[in-house]
């Protein structure tokens, strides 16, 4: 499930998993998959040098809260709308509590959902860019602190709330954390991903 992330430039905002069965993340009202979150991720830990850092990300962006849909009313199986709605349609809540549990094969319903997805939103380029001297990451329009920015990536980590299952995490997710720990790149000094 989504948890809640300060930001600096839009108070407290939700991000990550919505549906155990698929891959894709949230921040707020722009949704991406994890398998890009974590290569964009990869790349800036590869790529990045002394000073300002600035690249693009493709995002879909959903404007209207309204066509994001209710995620507490799809996960008790009594309220389907937006596009959230249509995505438990396809891949309903568990009934079992112990089956909560985020899929490490998430990537696999791509397709469903991506296609999902262009009903309701839009497609969107958006800059990412790390402030070195003031240790801020911006996210197209939502800016991070460092710490904060590092709980974004710890938690697609651990595969948000509730987990991955089995503690198995996708290799997109090892590879991300294997270039950050050989990282010089400022932004992620101090963060340590645990297993």
């Amino acid at each position: 499930m989504p948890l809640a992330f300060d930001s600096i430039s839009h108070g407290t905002i939700a991000f990550g998993f919505f549906n155990i069965d698929s891959d894709m993340l949230l921040l707020d009202r722009y949704f991406f998959f994890a398998t890009e979150f974590c290569s964009h991720i990869t790349q800036i830990a590869e790529n990045c040098v002394p000073g300002p850092y600035k690249t693009s990300w493709d995002v879909y962006h959903i404007p209207n809260p309204g066509d994001i849909g209710d995620l507490m009313g799809a996960i008790h199986g009594i309220h389907y709308t937006g596009f959230i709605g249509e995505v438990y349609l396809r891949f309903p809540f568990p009934k079992r509590p112990g089956d909560f549990r985020q899929k490490p094969e998430g990537y696999r319903t791509r397709g469903h959902v991506e296609g999902t997805i262009k009903q309701f939103a839009s497609l969107l380029e958006i800059k990412f860019v790390i402030n070195e001297k003031t240790e801020e990451v911006s996210i197209g329009p939502y800016r991070f602190a460092k710490a904060s920015f590092q709980k974004l990536i710890g938690y697609v980590w651990q595969g948000g709330y509730p987990r991955w299952k089995d503690e198995i995490k996708p290799d997109y997710v090892m590879a991300m954390k294997e270039t950050i720990d050989t990282s010089r790149c400022s932004i992620f000094s101090g963060l340590h991903l645990l297993p």
